[in-house]
């Protein structure tokens, strides 16, 4: 849960900064220094979350790996952690797949779906639970007339606790799997949870949705800092879903002074990467809705994109082929700095793989998160509220290029565009958040029910501000989002200075 301080967080965050504070010290023997990390993260003889102290660093062993980038040990719990550590530490190191790993020792094995009465239940004269239940899955105990359910008999249709009027009847469904899109968690032989990656899109619902921290993924907090301490031109591409990510108290310019104090060589909003994603996707729809394709689907999302092409590729080619605001926002960068080295910082899990994508050259070099920027921010003691503000903290973005962050600001850019372009221009708009409710917008649009709309897709519920790297509540992000946007020199897309240059990135 977003805005909650839990265990999972505290741990998390301690994993970040220790491998942020390791790729700082240089003269640290790395594969030693971080085999002895488990042992600084979870100090003492017993274990502070679980019953064993020597579980929770092998736990914690797996995270730094995956942090460090390399590859989690499946079965290994007394692997150590050094294992291949060499790897982390050449420049070319990205993300090789699988980018969402289940941890499985750290796994509570927990039931893929079940209906269980609870102490609640009354024992009421009425039981509308046995009524309702299709299989006579449900008996009375005949002494206090409460209900009980047989698990063999029972389909898991929910009928029995919608009924109940004490609400004493629930459905418990595994965590990760009940908030996963895609379908694509299951379990294992050995009752563990198990991702299906021909299905996963790496959107990192699943991630943030464990509540025994079992899912994690890969990280390139050690091979950022490391290319600005060889002396490589890195440039912060900063999403907009930024705003307070850090605090309520650091504002733009206060992140652009932080992020230079890293040793950033400047910082971009990846909002003039949106304004240019909304006017390219404003000229397709134009062009080919409804007169070559029957919709058209934004492209923004990483996650929404590749699952409607996943499992509609029939209607692959109505997903738009407009570069996303990120790719964007890095070929305009490299435009303008040649030998630059992009880090995308952004609240997505699913753009670390985006950047990889041998189909479109996205010019990314590096991806990171919000959460994981801080625990680098808190490696170097920096305290973000108390840095002077720097002066050039504000990139020509309009309004809506800043409302890209939050459901519904993606549709909302391409029709302003085709409104200021084309007055009187009628554009349908359908949108869907969360992958679940993408999927059957998809299918609805498939089957004729959208003739000639634009389609806004978003795989986080809420947009881009609920993404699996993002650290705050996500109604608070939405209003700071927005907020921010008002500030704005201009409102639509097409108004700003860096519009003249979209054919030049486009190519």
């Amino acid at each position: 849960m977003r805005g909650v301080e839990t265990r999972i967080q505290s741990i998390r965050h301690r994993v970040f900064r220790e491998v942020a504070r390791m790729a700082y010290h240089t003269e640290w023997e790395v594969d030693k220094h971080i085999d002895e990390l488990p042992y600084k993260i979870i100090p003492g003889e017993v274990g502070s979350f679980r019953n064993d102290v020597f579980l929770e660093r092998a736990i914690v062993g797996q995270r730094l790996r995956l942090a460090m980038g390399l590859p989690y040990h499946s079965a290994a719990v007394h692997a150590p952690v050094s294992e291949n550590i060499a790897a982390a530490d050449r420049p070319e190191t990205y993300y090789t797949p699988p980018l969402i790993n289940v941890i499985k020792f750290a796994c509570n094995g927990c039931a893929e779906k079940r209906v269980l009465v609870t102490e609640g239940c009354r024992g009421c004269l009425a039981h509308p639970c046995v009524e309702v239940c299709p299989k006579n899955a449900i008996h009375l105990d005949r002494y206090n007339g409460r209900s009980h359910i047989d698990p063999e008999t029972c389909i898991q249709c929910g009928r029995c606790a919608e009924v109940c009027a004490y609400h004493a009847i629930i459905v418990q469904e595994r965590p990760c799997a009940a908030a996963c899109g895609m379908d694509a968690i299951h379990t294992d032989e050995n009752g563990k949870a198990d991702i299906d990656y021909d299905k996963c899109v790496s959107c990192g619902m699943c991630l943030v949705n464990c509540p025994f921290g079992a899912i994690a993924d890969k990280s390139q907090i050690f091979q950022v800092i490391r290319a600005i301490q060889s002396g490589e031109r890195v440039y912060a591409a900063v999403a907009p879903a930024f705003v307070g990510q850090f605090g309520p108290k650091v504002t733009p310019g206060k992140l652009r002074a932080a992020m230079k104090a890293l040793g950033f060589a400047d910082v971009f909003e990846v909002a003039i990467g949106a304004d240019l994603c909304a006017t390219q996707e404003a000229e397709d729809f134009l062009e080919n809705v409804p007169e070559k394709l029957p919709f058209m689907g934004t492209s923004c999302c990483p996650a929404w994109s590749v699952m409607a092409k996943k499992l509609f590729p029939e209607y692959a080619g109505c997903i738009s082929m407009a570069l996303t605001p990120m790719t964007l926002t890095a070929r305009l960068i490299k435009r303008h700095h040649p030998n630059a080295k992009v880090v995308f910082i952004g609240p997505c899990a699913a753009k670390k793989l985006e950047a990889m994508r041998k189909d479109v050259r996205s010019e990314v070099d590096f991806v990171l998160t919000f959460e994981e920027m801080s625990g680098i921010f808190d490696a170097r003691d920096l305290d973000l509220e108390a840095l002077p503000e720097d002066p050039d903290g504000v990139n020509d973005a309009s309004a809506d290029g800043r409302n890209f962050a939050v459901s519904g600001g993606v549709a909302a850019a391409v029709v302003d565009v085709i409104h200021t372009l084309h007055p009187g221009t009628e554009v349908k708009v359908t949108a869907a958040e969360g992958l679940r409710e993408c999927r059957k917008m998809m299918g609805d649009a498939a089957a004729g029910k959208y003739p000639g709309h634009l389609l806004e897709g978003m795989a986080c519920p809420g947009g881009c501000v609920a993404g699996a790297g993002t650290m705050q509540p996500i109604r608070k992000s939405q209003a700071q989002v927005r907020l921010y946007a008002k500030q704005a020199k201009h409102i639509v897309s097409c108004e700003t200075e860096h519009i003249k240059e979209l054919d030049k990135l486009v190519d």
